[in-house]
C-alpha cells in the first residue's frame, strides 16, 4: 500500500496470493514448525477460512511433513495458527535440512495461489 491510501481487496472471483491479503511468521519447536498467519482485513480473513486449510497447507509441505497439520482459528486476531509435526526432520541440531528451525515456511504459505472462490464451489 502506499501513499496511506489503501488498496481494493482482490474480488473472491479472483485468483490471489495468500501474501497479497495476509502477513506471516513461521518458527519452530523440536520436531515441529508453526506458521502465523494473520489476514489484512475481516473480508480476507473469511476468504483465507474458506480457503487456506489444513489439508491446503500439508499439501503444500507434503514433502517435508511426516505427522499431521492442524489449524487452530485465532478470530479476534484475523488470524490462523498452523501446527505441522513431525516436520523438521528431528528439529535444530538433529537435521541436515537447509532450515531445520522452520523460519522460511510462512515465506512459502505467503507464495501459495488461492484460486477464484468461484471454482471451488462457493456457496455464498
Amino acid at each position: 500500500m502506499s501513499n496511506g491510501e489503501s488498496e481494493a481487496a482482490p474480488s473472491p472471483e479472483q485468483a490471489v496470493r495468500v501474501g497479497e491479503i495476509a502477513y506471516g511468521r513461521s518458527g519452530d519447536k523440536a520436531n515441529t514448525f508453526n506458521i502465523g498467519i494473520i489476514a489484512e482485513s475481516e473480508a480476507a480473513y473469511r476468504r483465507l477460512d474458506r480457503q487456506l486449510t489444513a489439508d491446503r497447507v500439508a499439501a503444500l509441505f507434503d514433502a517435508f511433513v511426516d505427522g499431521s497439520v492442524t489449524r487452530y482459528r485465532l478470530p479476534n486476531l484475523l488470524g490462523f495458527n498452523f501446527v505441522a509435526s513431525e516436520a523438521l526432520d528431528g528439529g535444530g541440531q538433529f537435521s541436515l535440512r537447509y532450515d531445520s528451525q522452520g523460519k522460511t515456511y510462512a515465506a512459502a504459505v505467503l507464495q501459495l495461489e488461492l484460486p477464484p472462490e468461484s471454482s471451488e464451489g462457493r456457496d455464498e
